[in-house]
């Protein structure tokens, strides 16, 4: 321990001079903490470290050190406190309790909801939101910008336009947007770690407006990227069009994974398995489940009124994927970069509109 000057030790009844300084609190740049004795710093250890475990908290750090990462990106904490939604924005079940009940309730059921007219009128309403917001958000991605920022940008995009941010509090998500960078599939908590030049970027954007969800995202450039990086985005994107191409009354949900699967192999790239397309209206996740590689057993037949996503998720290596400790951080379990589109659809009587375009 250091020495310094006469003072009074800190351990709680005793007031003898102190000379010696915590090691610990000089190398965080904490104001000093004295102590009279080895014996009396060591008593007082368990109290006095809570001022050390506050500081270092407060600062950027990795808070999954034990975790053996996949590759070579790291959350960065702490994670801002959860932001505030106006007290007059339609929320969702699920935004003060986190268990989205009415999505529950109907989890085991493979029937499809066709929407009628004023349903439809309100899906397209709060798809064109979602799309705003997220070109907001795209607009804001640089070198050196935190996801946390941009989580900021959307969140405040999406409640000025009296929507509420579906991602927030559901099953306990603490943030406005997903941000998936590099080796992230999806789900990626946005934090303090800074966009550096040549990593690719997912925003993935839902929002909730007037009982109705519409959910889109996009992979996106930050600065100069390498030729790989930006095949695996294009492939991706190309994926996401053949896919809707297909769409039309009659079509079997498991018909998109075929298509999907052999463009991507094409390109050199596999087809995420574990994440899939899903249905969407009042509800955030609901039938059909749509995946989006070959030789799935998906349930279901497109009808006109039917609402869901497909959002392909490609990788520059294997499939495989795992979570993060975080419990929501998909990443590539060899580490190497994914890429993702998405949009909300409606089946018409004779093809399909994107509504999130």
């Amino acid at each position: 321990m250091a020495t310094d000057m006469k003072h009074v030790c800190q351990t709680v009844g005793c007031d003898k001079p102190a000379t010696l300084k915590c090691p610990v609190c000089i190398k965080l740049k904490l104001e000093d903490a004295y102590f009279c004795s080895q014996e009396c710093f060591k008593k007082n250890w368990s109290q006095h470290k809570v001022v050390h475990d506050a500081k270092i908290k407060s600062e950027p750090h990795d808070p999954f050190k034990n975790y053996r990462y996949t590759g070579e990106l790291r959350a960065v904490y702490p994670l801002s406190p959860r932001r505030h939604v106006p007290e007059h924005i339609m929320r969702p079940d699920y935004a003060e309790t986190s268990i989205p009940v009415s999505e529950q309730n109907v989890r085991m059921s493979s029937t499809i909801k066709v929407l009628n007219a004023e349903e439809i009128e309100g899906m397209r309403k709060v798809c064109k939101i979602s799309r705003e917001v997220l070109d907001i958000g795209a607009a804001a991605i640089r070198p050196g910008i935190t996801t946390d920022e941009i989580d900021e940008i959307i969140h405040n995009a999406t409640i000025e336009r009296g929507a509420y941010p579906s991602p927030l509090n559901y099953y306990q998500f603490p943030k406005s947007v997903c941000t998936s960078v590099n080796e992230v599939i999806c789900h990626g908590i946005p934090d303090k770690r800074p966009l550096k030049d040549g990593d690719i970027v997912n925003l993935d954007v839902t929002c909730y407006y007037n009982g109705f969800h519409g959910d889109m995202n996009a992979t996106y450039c930050v600065g100069n990227v390498d030729d790989k990086s930006k095949k695996l985005i294009d492939t991706a994107r190309e994926c996401l069009e053949k896919a809707i191409a297909m769409v039309k009354p009659g079509l079997r949900y498991r018909d998109f994974g075929k298509v999907i699967e052999e463009h991507a192999k094409k390109n050199g790239f596999s087809v995420v398995r574990t994440f899939t397309g899903h249905g969407i209206n009042q509800l955030f996740h609901c039938a059909p489940n749509v995946p989006h590689y070959n030789g799935n057993k998906a349930v279901g037949i497109i009808k006109p009124g039917h609402c869901f996503t497909i959002e392909p998720m490609i990788c520059e290596g294997h499939w495989r994927d795992e979570i993060w400790p975080d419990n929501w951080t998909a990443v590539t379990a060899d580490g190497k970069r994914s890429a993702q589109f998405e949009h909300t659809l409606l089946v018409t009587e004779n093809g399909v509109e994107i509504l999130t375009k």
